[in-house]
């Protein structure tokens, strides 16, 4: 039976193994995988949803917990926007895409949709 890896010897049948001729490298800057640059899911205030769709909405969507997303529900609506997660471009986008999707607030009668979210490269800490 031959080795694949190997050649056969005409004097035995004793496969031999070459060395692996590829030797380590360091890897370079170009070969070195990049990370992703950070993008933040921006949720807007506006004056058509409650506190406590917000915080439903923020826990449902995020995990969060309650404290933490009546947190995030006064600080959207003293500041007119809050920073609810810094994550890659795709999952930031599928965040804000849920937050369009999550429908009215059945306790306001003019709420016509869901809260309006947007993205926004982060700033990198320099490390």
């Amino acid at each position: 039976m031959a080795s694949s890896t190997g050649s056969q010897s005409n004097d035995s049948n004793t496969a031999v193994i070459e060395p692996d001729q590829k030797k380590a490298t360091k890897p370079t800057d170009s070969t070195k995988p990049r990370r992703q640059p950070p993008y933040n899911v921006v949720l807007l205030d506006d004056n058509d949803h409650s506190y406590e769709y917000v915080i439903e909405m923020v826990m449902r969507l995020f995990g969060y917990d309650k404290v933490k997303s009546f947190k995030l529900a006064c600080e959207v609506d003293y500041v007119g926007r809050v920073i609810l997660l810094t994550t890659t471009k795709e999952h930031a986008e599928f965040k804000r895409d849920q937050i369009h999707a999550f429908g009215p607030d059945k306790r306001i009668e003019r709420c016509a949709g869901s809260m309006s979210a947007i993205i926004e490269p982060a700033e990198e800490d320099a490390a």
